[in-house]
């Protein structure tokens, strides 16, 4: 015995117990039918958090519990590690009392008020492509494989909730196996509803004309057709194709002569990044959109030497090229032809044929083949097409793969069915600071394309839970989407001016608040003064606008054939720098017109008969095209422009052509000068492309010119480019540099294209911050 107390088995302190937090987390966006739950039940598992996660009406809702230390990083995983085919635009997490629960679990769905998002389509990914080429995999060769991380959603989603009975996988039940994948949280194939294997799910065949079924595999045939020079129509996630060899010129020939599309660019499908890079010059953002999970169409420089056959882009410069986006156009190309014409299923100026007897009966006169599957297609989709201005993505066509995505408003407003104009037709619904814009429905010109119209309207009602409170649509009268609009009788019309349109969804989609200077270039747009605009400048915002600069009002001889026959508003053009003597010049745009029309034509322009007002920027890139001989008559919109600027990038002109500005209040342009110094250097035999060139940098001074008076008069220094002329590359980009160099704050889309395709998105918001509105 020592008297000293007994000592403690363990020294020191005794360390604290962990801190436990349990945050509860709501999360917005696209975020079901993506593999989220299955997402959030293995990150959890990882960092060994209790809880539970569901999904909601309104995103996805969960409550994690673990220790301090893992619930942040957890938090941040979430965000950074989704699923490819989510896109969160909102996460909130609230810390709430822990309840030392164990465990982490899938709840069923609970109700509330909706806000529910609809995930595109999506390409085949990697992990399924590896099984649909691995001859160990019961998907080996499999066309319709696909998981929770990939394959078809807006296309197949008939109604809500988005399970497997609301989709058109409804009449193919599952077999064992692929039952035991689709409720396994582990797995990949967790809930993922278009979930099928070559022992339950759609099959592919291979039809002659006549619908009779081909002997032999399907896939096989049908590349045995292609290489022999036939034309397959081919049924994909949105619609069909019609598919040939693009190094045979036979076979492109006869397609364009049977679709009936003279010499519109065909789209090229490339087997990889590496067959597209033996096609067109590539960087690397046009990689990253190429290898991207919404396979667009991208337009890119054609690389000198390919082996594509002159007829898929004829006078053109560029080549539209995408790579698979589904499991069979991978099977198409493995170890066959490098690339293949991948062209809507229509004939031209029509929608995209979707349906199966549809597509027989319209496209029998085209296709000598068929693929076809028994998967139905419920929603229409075109390809979604695209070009890099300025390293970034600009949308030209907005379609599969991005539709029907939301995006975030610059603020709440009333719900809107905005019906878009006539071409490039599209729609937009809001809720709340969110748009949904439609995809690419075509040319409103035809009974056809309005019922598309009318059934897009429908589904996406019923599919975002959207009730608009009022419908927006162009002023023009005549516009089959403005009489859709005045046809629904339950709800008020806002007729929305088209160019003010235009500047309202540019500054949408960049969620600019307060005034800017809109300089807005297409083709047509009613005009309030009872002319057609197209080379306006305004100033407003989202409630109103006033006219502050426009090109100088030419006459359209002939009205709607100058934009058919662009040599006609060269004629007009030369009218009014020259007057009679126009006709003395020895310029190609004189050809078209016999001597015995001049005096009909000298009448026609002097008394403008049948020759309405325009300052459309449109038509003065039609003129300049005409003036060079570049194209006198087009066969499809925008073609005189286009191939007037693939001339203008092989140009070494730095320097513009003059213009002269008049007017106090509003400045007007006047471009009889850059007409008269085009025809001097043309008489002169300068090289074209550089004449086209300083033309397309005259365009771009003039530009920076307009918005430097109007920034002195009205003290404005943002800039919002719109409308379908500033697709231009060249000139969009010029327009940016020279109005940046001046400290203007520039705004451009990327969310919507310039085009008409956007213009659905400005009506939407105008019509929903309108005071008929409030």
């Amino acid at each position: 015995m020592t008297g000293l107390p007994e000592r403690s088995a363990v020294s020191g302190p005794v360390p604290a117990p962990p801190v436990v937090r349990r945050v509860r987390v709501e999360i917005e966006g696209i975020v079901q039918g993506v593999g989220f739950r299955p997402f959030v039940f293995r990150l959890a598992t990882r960092y060994g958090i209790a809880g539970w996660v569901c999904n909601t009406p309104a995103g996805v809702l969960l409550e994690a519990e673990g220790t301090a230390t893992v619930i942040d990083p957890f938090l941040t995983s979430l965000a950074a590690e989704a699923p490819p085919l989510a896109r969160i635009t909102a996460l909130r997490s609230t810390d709430i009392p822990p309840e030392r629960s164990a465990g982490f679990s899938i709840r069923e769905s609970s109700g509330g008020a909706s806000a529910i998002q609809v995930a595109p389509d999506g390409h085949v990914c990697d992990d399924c492509l590896r099984e649909l080429f691995d001859p160990t995999d019961r998907r080996y060769r499999y066309p319709f494989i696909t998981c929770t991380n990939c394959g078809p959603r807006y296309s197949i989603i008939t109604g809500i909730p988005y399970d497997r009975p609301r989709t058109t996988m409804a009449p193919f039940p599952l077999c064992p196996a692929c039952r035991a994948e689709y409720e396994e949280p582990t797995d990949r194939r967790f809930h993922a509803q278009p979930l099928a294997c070559p022992a339950c799910g759609p099959r592919l065949r291979l039809l002659d004309v006549d619908g009779a079924e081909l002997a032999g595999d399907p896939v096989l045939r049908a590349i045995e057709l292609l290489s022999a020079g036939e034309i397959v129509a081919v049924k994909g996630t949105g619609g069909y194709h019609l598919a040939v060899d693009p190094a045979n010129d036979g076979a492109v020939a006869e397609l364009r002569g049977r679709k009936r599309r003279d010499e519109k660019p065909f789209a090229l499908l490339a087997a990889d990044l590496a067959a597209a890079a033996e096609l067109v010059e590539l960087d690397d953002s046009a990689r990253r959109l190429l290898a991207s999970p919404e396979r667009p169409i991208v337009l890119l420089p054609k690389k000198p030497g390919n082996r594509i056959s002159p007829g898929v882009a004829p006078a053109n410069g560029y080549f539209g090229v995408m790579l698979p986006s589904t499991p069979l156009q991978h099977l198409l190309l493995r170890d066959t032809l490098p690339a293949l014409v991948m062209t809507s299923g229509n004939i031209s100026d029509e929608p995209i044929a979707y349906r199966d007897d549809e597509a027989f009966e319209r496209l029998a006169a085209i296709a000598d083949a068929f693929l076809v599957h028994d998967r139905e297609i419920r929603t229409r989709l075109d390809d979604s097409v695209i070009r890099v201005f300025a390293g970034e993505p600009l949308f030209l066509r907005r379609s599969r793969g991005y539709a029907p995505r939301g995006m975030r408003l610059p603020a709440p407003q009333r719900s809107v069915l905005a019906v878009g104009a006539e071409l490039k037709g599209a729609l937009c619904l809001t809720r709340g600071d969110q748009a949904f814009p439609s995809q690419h429905l075509g040319d409103l010109q035809n009974a056809a394309t309005l019922r598309s119209l009318e059934e897009c309207a429908e589904h996406l009602q019923r599919l975002l839970e959207i009730t608009p409170e009022v419908v927006a649509h162009d002023l023009h009268p005549d516009y089959l989407s403005t009489t859709f609009a005045e046809g629904i009788a339950a709800l008020p019309k806002i007729g929305v001016q088209h160019h003010h349109a235009h500047l309202a969804a540019c500054l949408a989609e960049n969620r600019v608040e307060g005034e800017a200077i809109g300089v807005i270039f297409d083709g047509t747009g009613y005009g309030p003064d009872g002319t057609v605009w197209g080379g306006e400048f305004l100033l407003g915002d989202y409630r109103s606008f006033v006219r502050r600069g426009h090109f100088a009002p030419v006459p359209l001889p002939g009205g709607d054939a100058a934009v058919r026959e662009p040599w006609r508003m060269a004629l007009s053009y030369l009218h009014n720098a020259y007057g009679e003597e126009l006709f003395d010049l020895p310029l190609p745009s004189r050809e078209p017109l016999a001597e015995g029309e001049r005096g009909l034509f000298r009448q026609m322009l002097a008394r403008r008969l049948n020759s309405p007002l325009s300052s459309s920027c449109g038509r003065l890139f039609d003129a300049a095209a005409a003036l060079l001989g570049v194209r006198q008559q087009i066969s499809y919109e925008g073609q005189a422009a286009i191939e007037l600027e693939a001339l203008a990038e092989q140009g070494r002109a730095t320097e513009p052509y003059p213009f002269a500005l008049t007017g106090e209040e509003s400045s007007i342009i006047d471009f009889s000068p850059l007409v008269r110094a085009m025809v001097e250097e043309i008489l002169a035999g300068v090289e074209r492309a550089d004449i086209a060139r300083r033309f397309h940098l005259t365009v771009a001074t003039a530009v920076a010119a307009v918005c430097g008076e109007i920034r002195s008069r009205d003290r404005v220094g943002q800039v919002a480019l719109s409308g379908g002329v500033f697709q231009n590359r060249l000139l969009a980009e010029e327009a940016a540099r020279l109005l940046a160099g001046q400290d203007f704050t520039v705004f451009v889309h990327r969310l919507v294209p310039p085009n008409d395709g956007g213009i659905a998105l400005g009506q939407a918001v105008i019509a929903g911050r309108s005071v008929l509105c409030a």
